[in-house]
């Protein structure tokens, strides 16, 4: 009955998800939307490494930019998709007091509120890859992808991401205001410290362990390795380690950001109840 409850909660959350974010607009509108949004922003980056490097886009360096922000997408997509939730469901549909009453796990609830936007990252990740390869020569032999590394990797921080989102989820219960800032800002901060523009080792060296701690840094890692493995090798930060290694890596801080989200959460949910603070509107 619980398995039942909780797949339930999931399926019908991720359903829901996607209706709000796809029916803001007609079907050819929201497509164009989901083409020019990821292709604007990688744009950017390009101009920006264009400029820097005078146009060196044969340097080992820009796939392994490229690729980093393309897969990067999925960060703020999945992480601040969850925990957006919060603040759609409380402060604009003002319906996040019913899901308390209703027969759902609120965490799962949650979690599948962010496949709508995995969805939608997925397509954003797809295009601007493609558009790397067709237009700007980023080196990606599809015959020399190690596919099994890729679906591993993906999927193990596409679940990593979720989690996370669910810590936020649980801070943003019990914040007043600002509460739409938090996954932006943690997106954010793991955009500089992940490693995924530009090599840990530019950064100073006493703020590197924070960057080392971050699952997100090997994860993409992997993935650089799985899709261009000799580029992405080729710099120093975890040249000394192997795929297999990472990979190891990756899964005991996946488990242990997995197991400390979990955790603040009940503790965020459970003072949430308390305080009065699920149909709380600020209307801020």
């Amino acid at each position: 009955m619980q398995t039942s409850t909780s797949w339930r909660s999931f399926r019908m959350a991720a359903w829901l998800g996607w209706l709000i974010e796809s029916n803001w607009t007609d079907p050819f509108l929201f497509a164009v939307y989901s083409i020019v949004k990821p292709l604007s922003g990688a744009a950017i980056l390009v101009v920006m490494y264009s400029i820097i490097t005078q146009g060196n886009f044969g340097s080992a360096l820009f796939p392994y930019i490229y690729l980093g922000n393309a897969f990067y997408i999925y960060v703020g997509a999945v992480m601040t998709g969850v925990s957006w939730a919060v603040v759609d469901d409380r402060e604009h549909y003002k319906t996040l007091k019913y899901m308390y009453i209703a027969p759902i796990q609120i965490p799962m609830y949650l979690l599948g509120r962010g496949i709508a936007r995995f969805i939608t990252g997925s397509i954003a990740v797809f295009i601007t890859i493609t558009a790397g390869v067709l237009f700007l020569k980023v080196p990606l032999n599809l015959a020399e992808v190690d596919w099994l590394l890729f679906f591993v990797t993906l999927i193990l921080g596409v679940v990593m991401l979720a989690l996370l989102g669910l810590l936020l989820a649980g801070i943003t219960l019990t914040v007043a205001r600002h509460e739409g800032f938090i996954g932006e800002a943690t997106a954010g901060a793991l955009y500089i410290f992940s490693g995924a523009v530009f090599p840990l080792d530019v950064l100073p060296e006493w703020i590197r362990p924070l960057g080392y701690f971050m699952p997100t840094t090997y994860w993409l890692e992997l993935l650089r390795r799985s899709l261009v493995g000799n580029v992405a090798e080729a710099f120093p930060t975890l040249a000394a380690f192997s795929n297999m290694e990472i990979l190891g890596v990756l899964t005991g801080l996946s488990l242990f950001f997995g197991a400390v989200s979990i955790w603040v959460f009940r503790v965020c949910d459970r003072r949430a109840r308390e305080l009065g603070l699920i149909d709380r509107t600020t209307n801020y």
